[in-house]
């Protein structure tokens, strides 16, 4: 049986803005079954002429906190040969046809800073945080960020935030190229409405079109890195490194690796 008892997204539409909202507050964790839903969605909406952009937001404090590592699914099972199957969803999500753009308020971390980068453009505003926390937590990088960030802010800044994981706000995030637009925290839904409906005035058919001449290379790109991805957090998962990382975050305190 599942511990949540509410739907894990929630589908609604704004004329020819499709409204995605993650519907596990307040931190929105992630597993199999949220990103799965984001997915199915995505292909109604896919399929839908009417919707001509998707809006991403989250009803919370954090905008996707990162996996939920005390659900039912064990990590440390996970075969070197066989993609996550958390990623293979999330594949799904980055084969979308048309534009996405996500509203962050707050907090979009790990696993749910690649889910923020699934989208074309992002609005946040100076109190959300970024991190992607995978080496503090003892494994590899997952959901396409080892490809995502650095296309995104290069690879110097994506080294820094990879290897130290570093938690920056959104002013820095701005000023990195992690995120698009700033505003207060009262108008990121407002600001981000306000952009897909500018999107949707567009021909659609001209900005699909255009959308996968500019991410032509993507997809190949996201697919050899979530093999790879997967190969390394299957090996990390079962080594001491992990618990220790995962431990030490539900502690609230530094971790300690011996290797």
């Amino acid at each position: 049986m599942s511990e949540y008892t509410e739907p894990a997204i929630t589908v609604n539409h704004d004329g020819h803005v499709g409204v995605i909202e993650l519907n596990r507050p307040p931190h929105n964790f992630f597993d199999l079954a949220m990103v799965s839903a984001i997915a199915d969605a995505l292909d109604q909406l896919q399929a839908n002429k009417s919707c001509r952009v998707v809006l991403l937001q989250a009803n919370g404090s954090a905008f996707c906190a990162g996996a939920n590592f005390s659900g039912r699914e064990n990590p440390e099972q996970r075969s070197p040969t066989r993609i996550n199957p958390i990623y293979q969803e999330a594949l799904r999500i980055f084969s979308f046809g048309k534009p996405i753009v996500a509203a962050i308020e707050g907090p979009a971390i790990g696993g749910g800073l690649g889910l923020a980068l699934t989208a074309d453009f992002r609005i946040s505003c100076a109190q959300a945080r970024f991190s992607a926390n995978f080496n503090r937590l003892g494994f590899h990088p997952g959901f396409a960020l080892s490809y995502t960030l650095p296309s995104l802010i290069g690879k110097q800044m994506a080294a820094w935030m990879f290897y130290t994981g570093a938690r920056i706000d959104g002013d820095r995030a701005k000023e990195i190229g992690l995120v698009d637009f700033i505003t207060t925290r009262e108008e990121v839904r407002n600001a981000s409405l306000t952009l897909a409906r500018e999107i949707a005035t567009s021909s659609p058919r001209a900005v699909q079109s255009t959308r996968q001449s500019v991410r032509a290379d993507m997809l190949p790109q996201i697919r050899n890195a979530i093999a790879r991805e997967s190969e390394q957090q299957a090996q990390h998962f079962s080594s001491p490194d992990f618990t220790e990382g995962v431990r030490a975050m539900a502690e609230r305190r530094l971790p300690v690796f011996e290797n």
